[in-house]
């Protein structure tokens, strides 16, 4: 179904014509009062206004990033992702279109470029919440669907490098076909330097995996299978760190790398390519008095909410017994949690569990017709 897209934007990014609205109130304009707000545009968050919508709970996402998809469009849009139920293969950007298309019946407000500054309880049981962009709202309920929360991918370490950035040096790929016929150095020892470097074999002109140590992160097929490509010289593995580099007319045309055996080599290369993972960062998440354990909110399994009502969390930013960081795993965590918020908006109305395949009234509220079974 397609939505009336509202003509004020809140943000100057580029944003996916699939994004059913993307608007706001202007800074120092009276608050926004919602039901919901989802604080995380990633794919568990964008389920999540999914969960909220089938229940009737309007929802507001807002956004660090300038666009919406998190970890997976961020990082990695192209990579492809196997483990969604009845999805036998997608990218990231793939499942984060098919999500858009999903909400779009739901027409959620996007707040994209801001991170929420202040969250405070009110004497009513609602939530005052500020923005980085000075947008207000009054909300009923938060979910938490951060991620990692504010994620920067981790440097590398060489004075001066950093003026090549995104020009040679790169810490992640939006545009993979840049890189084809280059030669290519790809530091790190995980998932991604290892995807990535199976990724371009055959594609680079040549590829050198640069990793500080013998042993591996990443997956062991990834291993094996890029020790099995080192034999057959099509790519090559150097142990050791980065410690310099030089230039030729003003570019970046070799890196000097110190193996542990002290010796100096010189590695000529077109780009740069660097996986030493992300730093995350709570950022102002940290100062609304929830229960944190190495940088993840405490949550528990009934419902995903945190030791602070109203507030929940779900997907990577949360932390329980068993808990699997999986994108899945944070899809069923947003089903529990938008039922456990029902009774903070709705106090009065019960709530019945109904099926989408079944339920005329939740077939009018996606905009289908209902079926008829002989």
């Amino acid at each position: 179904m397609k939505q009336e897209l509202d003509s004020r934007m809140e943000t100057n990014a580029d944003l996916s014509p699939l994004v059913p609205n993307a608007v706001a109130a202007a800074s120092g304009k009276n608050p926004i009062e919602t039901d919901a707000v989802i604080v995380g545009a990633g794919p568990v968050g964008l389920f999540q206004v999914f969960e909220l919508g089938l229940l009737e709970i309007k929802a507001h996402v807002i956004d660090s990033l300038p666009s919406v998809g998190g970890q997976c469009v961020e990082l990695y849009p192209d990579k492809p992702i196997y483990d969604i139920p009845a999805v036998p293969v997608c990218t990231g950007q793939e499942l984060t279109d098919n999500l858009l298309k999903q909400i779009a019946p739901f027409a959620p407000t996007f707040h994209l470029n801001q991170e929420v500054s202040v969250v405070e309880r009110r004497d009513d049981g609602r939530f005052n919440l500020e923005t980085s962009a000075g947008t207000r709202f009054i909300t009923k309920t938060i979910f938490i669907a951060a991620g990692v929360g504010s994620f920067q991918p981790r440097t590398i370490k060489v004075d001066g490098i950093e003026q090549f950035d995104d020009a040679q040096l790169f810490y992640r790929i939006k545009d993979p076909v840049r890189f084809h016929g280059k030669n290519l150095v790809i530091c790190g020892g995980g998932d991604s330097a290892l995807d990535w470097a199976l990724n371009f074999v055959g594609k680079a002109e040549s590829i050198i995996l640069l990793h500080r140590r013998e042993e591996f992160r990443a997956a062991p097929a990834s291993v094996a299978k890029m020790k099995e490509l080192c034999d057959n010289h099509e790519m090559q593995l150097v142990i050791g760190q980065v410690t310099g580099f030089d230039t030729r007319e003003n570019r970046l045309s070799e890196i000097k790398v110190t193996g542990s055996d002290g010796v100096t080599r010189r590695l000529p290369l077109d780009h740069l390519l660097v996986f030493f993972g992300l730093s995350p960062k709570l950022g102002p998440i940290a100062e609304w008095d929830l229960d944190i354990e190495r940088k993840q909110l405490k949550v528990g399994t009934e419902k995903f909410e945190t030791n602070v009502p109203g507030i929940f969390a779900v997907g990577d930013i949360n932390t329980y017994p068993g808990k699997k960081k999986l994108i899945l795993s944070g899809f069923h965590e947003a089903a529990l949690a938008a039922f456990g918020a029902a009774p903070y908006i709705f106090p009065e109305k019960k709530i019945h569990m109904q099926y989408t395949t079944t339920s005329p009234k939740l077939h009018k509220i996606l905009g289908v017709e209902s079926p008829v079974f002989d």
